[in-house]
């Protein structure tokens, strides 16, 4: 059996400490916005008007502390934008609020910015190349690679606008 070609990952739904500290970086700092709210408990928040694709809630967490290292659970949840230049204006205001970033990586298919959200959870942002721009060995075969990010090409973005 394999699975339908048309299925996508939907949504994420992440157990939080402190749910507003983990609103103001998904809507303050991400920009995704609060499409349903329940108490000081949870909250969903979307892009572009979607019912939700971040879940954030403190049934279980309210006050808890971040998985220890070498642990099992969520390595990251990856967030794609539409453009380069989309990925640069999210990167420039991370940049401006002081984020730490835990790396910057040029996969070949993709360009991506790594850090953690409030609650140590890894977040990828990333854009996607167009499929014909993939590398490929003499095979044909995709060969994902792990170079460095070329940030400042990324950032030159918005000076251009």
């Amino acid at each position: 059996m394999s699975i339908h070609p048309a299925v996508r990952i939907g949504h994420v739904h992440l157990k939080v400490a402190d749910l507003e500290r983990s609103l103001h970086f998904y809507r303050d700092l991400l920009g995704f916005e609060v499409t349903q709210r329940m108490g000081s408990s949870a909250a969903f928040l979307s892009a572009g008007g979607y019912h939700h694709h971040i879940g954030l809630n403190t049934w279980e967490s309210a006050g808890g502390s971040a998985p220890p290292p070498r642990s099992t659970g969520l390595y990251h949840v990856a967030i794609l934008y539409p453009n380069r230049l989309e990925l640069a204006r999210a990167f420039k205001t991370l940049l401006d609020a002081k984020t730490e970033f835990e790396g910057a990586s040029d996969h070949g298919v993709s360009e991506a910015l790594y850090l953690r959200d409030p609650d140590g959870n890894g977040v990828e942002l990333y854009v996607d190349r167009q499929p014909s721009e993939y590398p490929r060995d003499v095979n044909g075969n995709l060969k994902m690679v792990t170079e460095a990010l070329d940030w400042q090409g990324l950032l030159a973005l918005l000076e251009a606008e």
